[in-house]
């Protein structure tokens, strides 16, 4: 008989909780849920055990030591009305239900995620790797132009590229891609 799954859920936020809480349980049964106020009382549990990870942005960003080597099993809750074509492991607490449930779903009910950073890396040239990195450090195009030494028109085609193939068109979700693939730490970040 196969256990079920172990959901960690690390909001300070218990609105958020239950929200989340009630929605995994009504259309994700048999799940095992767990609720963390904080990294520190989940540090005192065995936080490894567990099979998925949600928490909102900033703990994310907070604690990404933790989270990076897990990013294929954390969902990060964010406060923003964008939801088509962000990156797999985020859920927008501003979607619809049905949109909430089908990204839920994709994470939760994928065969293999370990292969999601993989295949999303791979769309992306090393060009447009290093154009993204540049937009999430916060560099206008004029400055990625003159530290990469292409045209501003080359960042221009290189931005719109980016944007078509990820299907994410803000610099939020931008930088939630390439932390949650490795691409940036958060560290690197100007906030």
């Amino acid at each position: 008989m196969a256990r079920n799954k172990q959901i960690a859920i690390i909001l300070a936020d218990m609105l958020q909780f239950y929200g989340l809480d009630c929605l995994l349980k009504e259309y994700f049964s048999p799940l095992q849920i767990s609720y963390f106020p904080n990294m520190q009382a989940l540090a005192e549990k065995q936080p490894d055990w567990f099979d998925f990870y949600f928490t909102d942005a900033e703990t994310f960003l907070i604690h990404g030591d933790y989270f990076l080597p897990r990013r294929n099993k954390t969902i990060v809750l964010v406060d923003k009305v964008e939801t088509s074509g962000t990156a797999n492991n985020l859920i927008s607490t501003r979607s619809s239900i049905e949109t909430m449930i089908e990204q839920i779903e994709q994470v939760l009910l994928a065969e293999n995620t370990n292969n999601v950073v993989e295949t999303n890396n791979k769309d992306l040239s090393g060009r447009e790797i290093n154009v993204l990195q540049q937009i999430v450090r916060g560099h206008t195009n004029k400055e990625i132009a003159e530290h990469l030494n292409i045209s501003l028109n080359t960042v221009l085609t290189h931005r719109k590229n980016i944007t078509a193939k990820l299907g994410i068109k803000t610099v939020s979700g931008l930088t939630f891609y390439a932390i949650m693939n490795g691409l940036i730490s958060g560290d690197e970040i100007e906030l």
